[in-house]
């Protein structure tokens, strides 16, 4: 199969061009695997006696009236009959052309839905051809409906698929290769035949929610090439050098010491591994890539602030950025406290640092500051490292590829390269750590600090706000402190959330004794970091807040949180708040404050925060309820932009994948690449 531009299919223009590859359909073969959202029936015609309200059918009669009515506006009515009854067509927006197919006594093919009337059976807005004395004969498969957006038609995107269909080889691209070893019931070609034009009595439910043989045959070749593009990759990268951060010197190792003994508690058996496993990366000559894994409350940071020490003492600059000013800031405080004591500066670098701050920031940077946190700016031009060594990327699934390649070729020199640790306090199911990080090492933190309890969690009705209230008051007068989170800080009619400046202003008058905090992401950093340290330091016992403290905020004395409009937010999210507390000895608790009545996944969501605590069941649960995309965080160019598989559906293809790599020659491994990955190949960088 040849893939042309979409520009040689017949019909496609450069303004044609431009809209289809707002969808991304640039190539033949992109067409081909945009797959139906579903179909219609146009191999039969029903007799009009024979419909029933409520059916999607294909009429064939004759136009025995027609008239246009006046009301509101300009109604198209036309009355069409056959041998066994009629039919009303109404259209209460018409082109002239519609106009004079429906005449008197033309003959006409109709589709549509139908309903009951006020003068019987009707059809609004059916599409209609007129079919003459002689009709064409009906389709023989089912008639797909796609995807479209503003600017592509159905019927354009009919044609493209048409045409691409028609031009399909007879021989498949690995039939000899990968068809055998698979045990495939078909070939790619009659794989997208069969999805584009399935016959009247193929399982449509099955072609619609993937699970078709034929779907799966695309399925397990879309895997198949980004697991041989990341291997690929993978092979590049081993040629990449990096520096060795070794240090025997007793300096390097007093500087280590000290680190630890400052943190003023002992590191967890899984931290001291972890730590291990990353110093042993970061002494080799080849570029470290782990990703590191650790529930809310494991201890990330601790394993970071090791590297980080290591690579300052072997010379070289490290840098760490998070996604948000409120984590960055925290990373800030943290690493300050940490390692100025040892000598090693600190600069702090984001997108409201301006003026003569930004500058002196920029030269400390240039001329070799060891450690340098932040936030998105460290990603701009005029920012330049005098030797990065070790890049450091906090919840990196909300950083896009581009970004993330962006911060490591600061550090690139040649074939040189920064050694990367990317964290994520999201658990990563198993099924998308094999396909989407299938390219790094991968540490899990799988041990919580002595003396953690499990936060107890329940759902509530807000109906029952008072309770919940009285409950905040008797739990504040102990001396613990707690957040009342709600989603939004201003009215939404649309989202009927409650705002967070609206909550704290009644929250202050309903606990007069209580001092009330209120922190949400249009403060300005320096009022954020003002509320954030009263609440840190006791003199705030509630924090009003949005979803900005999702991460990056250790406050040991909060115990309680309550989480407004709980049926709003995603398992992972709701994950990372309740991790706001339980930081402690102290039992802790978390409130999900919902609005009745529940939606079935709202229900699921709500079910699973009440059953665990434990972070990779509900990532799983995550990823079975919102599918990959939603799970990482965001739908980025490259690895996780599947266009038939779905990692929660497929996951018993991964391993199958795996195996089939295996021994495939070179040409067929370029050949299902560009196929499938084309361009994107460049951004499979995670």
């Amino acid at each position: 199969m040849t893939d042309r531009a979409l520009t040689e299919l017949k019909g496609v223009g450069a303004k044609v061009a431009e809209r289809l590859a707002s969808m991304g359909l640039v190539r033949e073969s992109d067409v081909l695997f945009h797959l139906p959202i579903r179909y219609e029936d146009r191999t039969r015609l029903t007799p009009i006696q024979s419909a029933r309200p409520g059916q999607w059918v294909q009429i064939e009669g004759t136009v025995i009236d027609q008239h246009i009515r006046y009301a509101r506006s300009r109604m198209l009515i036309a009355t069409v009959a056959d041998d066994t009854g009629q039919v009303i067509l109404r259209f209460f927006r018409f082109y002239p052309n519609q106009q004079r197919m429906l005449t008197e006594g033309q003959r006409v093919r109709c589709f549509g839905q139908l309903r009951w009337g006020n003068a019987g059976l009707e059809m609004a807005h059916p599409q209609c051809a007129a079919v003459g004395a002689t009709p064409p004969p009906l389709p023989t498969h089912l008639s797909a409906v796609y995807p479209t957006c503003q600017g592509v038609s159905q019927p354009l995107l009919r044609r493209l698929i048409e045409q691409a269909l028609d031009r399909l080889d007879h021989g498949d691209l690995v039939l000899a290769e990968l068809l055998e070893a698979a045990k495939a019931p078909m070939s790619i070609h009659q794989a997208l035949k069969r999805v584009h034009r399935p016959g009247p009595d193929d399982d449509l439910e099955a072609l619609i929610d993937g699970t078709h043989p034929a779907t799966q045959r695309l399925a397990i070749e879309e895997l198949l090439a980004h697991h041989l593009t990341i291997a690929r990759q993978n092979q590049v990268r081993a040629r990449y050098q990096a520096p060795a951060l070794v240090n025997e010197a007793d300096q390097a190792q007093a500087l280590a010491q000290r680190f630890l003994e400052g943190l003023g508690f002992e590191p967890t058996g899984a931290q001291q591994r972890v730590i291990q496993e990353v110093l042993s990366d970061i002494a080799q000559t080849q570029p470290m890539r782990r990703l590191l894994q650790g529930d809310v409350g494991s201890g990330k940071t601790v394993v970071a602030g090791a590297a980080v020490v290591a690579a300052a003492a072997a010379g070289v600059q490290s840098a760490i950025i998070a996604p948000t000013e409120l984590l960055a800031e925290q990373h800030l405080r943290t690493f300050q406290q940490w390692l100025e004591p040892l000598g090693l500066e600190v600069v702090w670098l984001s997108g409201k640092v301006t003026g003569q701050a930004r500058q002196n920031a920029l030269s400390k940077i240039e001329q070799g500051a060891e450690v340098i946190v932040g936030t998105h700016a460290l990603f701009q031009a005029p920012v330049a490292f005098d030797r990065l060594g070790l890049a450091i990327i906090d919840e990196q699934h909300r950083f896009g590829v581009h970004q993330r390649l962006a911060l490591a070729s600061k550090g690139r020199a040649g074939t040189r390269w920064p050694h990367q640790l990317v964290m994520t306090a999201t658990p990563i199911p198993r099924t998308l750590a094999m396909t989407a990080y299938a390219g790094l090492d991968v540490s899990i933190l799988d041990e919580l600090p002595p003396g953690r309890k499990p936060v107890t969690t329940v759902a509530m009705s807000q109906q029952r706000r008072d309770e919940v209230i009285e409950r905040l008051r008797q739990v504040l007068a102990t001396g613990r402190q707690a957040y009342w989170v709600c989603p939004l800080i201003e009215e939404s009619d649309a989202l009927e959330a409650d705002a967070a400046e609206t909550r704290a202003q009644e929250l202050a008058k309903a606990l007069p004794e209580v001092a009330v905090g209120l922190v949400h992401g249009r403060l300005k950093s320096a009022d954020k970091q003002a509320v954030m340290a009263r609440f840190s330091a006791g003199e705030l016992s509630l924090l009003v807040a949005t979803t900005v403290i999702e991460v990056g905020v250790d406050v040991p004395n909060a115990s309680l949180m309550m989480i407004e409009n709980a049926e709003r937010l995603g398992l992972s999210q709701l994950h990372q708040l309740r991790g706001r507390v339980g930081r402690g000895s102290d039992q802790a608790a978390c409130v999900l404050l919902y609005k009745p009545p529940l939606g079935e996944l709202a229900q699921q969501r709500l079910e699973v925060m009440r059953e665990t605590t434990d972070g990779f069941v509900i990532a799983e649960k995550d990823l079975e309820l919102r599918g990959p995309g939603e799970v990482l965080g965001t739908r980025q160019t490259g690895m996780m932009r599947f266009r038939i598989a779905d990692l929660g559906r497929d996951a018993d293809l991964i391993e199958r994948v795996h195996a089939l790599a295996q021994g495939l020659s070179a040409t067929v491994t370029d050949q299902l690449i560009e196929r499938w990955i084309g361009p994107a190949e460049a951004y499979i960088e995670v």
